[in-house]
């Protein structure tokens, strides 16, 4: 369904250090493009082939338009976690790396009865979800 996910930041180098963490936390490692252009203005964790012939990832880059990036209010990337222990490891992860929790490691019965979730921001305000369906 996705192709991928671009999300702003205004300290590429700070994102690369959280984002390794945080989504290392995931199993997820950095894409490598190649590219020396394109790896000076973004970096992306998950699938990437050459050629744009497959992608399935998340880019955090500095925007096109020079502009501040800014987190867009009502927008969250959520990530699927292999485990409980997944989503608790990106929280604390994401706490460890400058940013901020926008609701802790638990179930979230209203959404469904093992819905284990974990809420965050990054530097720039972006809000990040890691979400395990599994029971415990």
């Amino acid at each position: 369904m996705l192709s991928y996910v671009c999300l702003g930041t205004n300290d590429l180098e700070g994102a690369k250090r959280f984002y390794d963490a945080v989504l290392g936390a995931l199993g997820m490692r950095r894409c490598v493009t190649g590219d020396p252009a394109w790896d000076r203005v973004s970096a992306g964790w998950g699938l990437y082939e050459h050629d744009g012939l497959e992608e399935l990832a998340v880019w955090v880059g500095t925007p096109f338009d020079q502009r501040q990036a800014s987190a867009g209010n009502g927008t969250m990337v959520a990530f699927r976690a292999g485990s409980r222990q997944e989503v608790d490891r990106f929280h604390a992860a994401a706490l460890a790396h400058g940013g901020t929790s926008e609701g802790a490691p638990g179930l979230r019965p209203q959404y469904e009865s093992n819905f284990y979730a974990a809420y965050v921001r990054d530097a720039d305000g972006n809000k990040l979800a890691a979400v395990c369906r599994s029971p415990a």
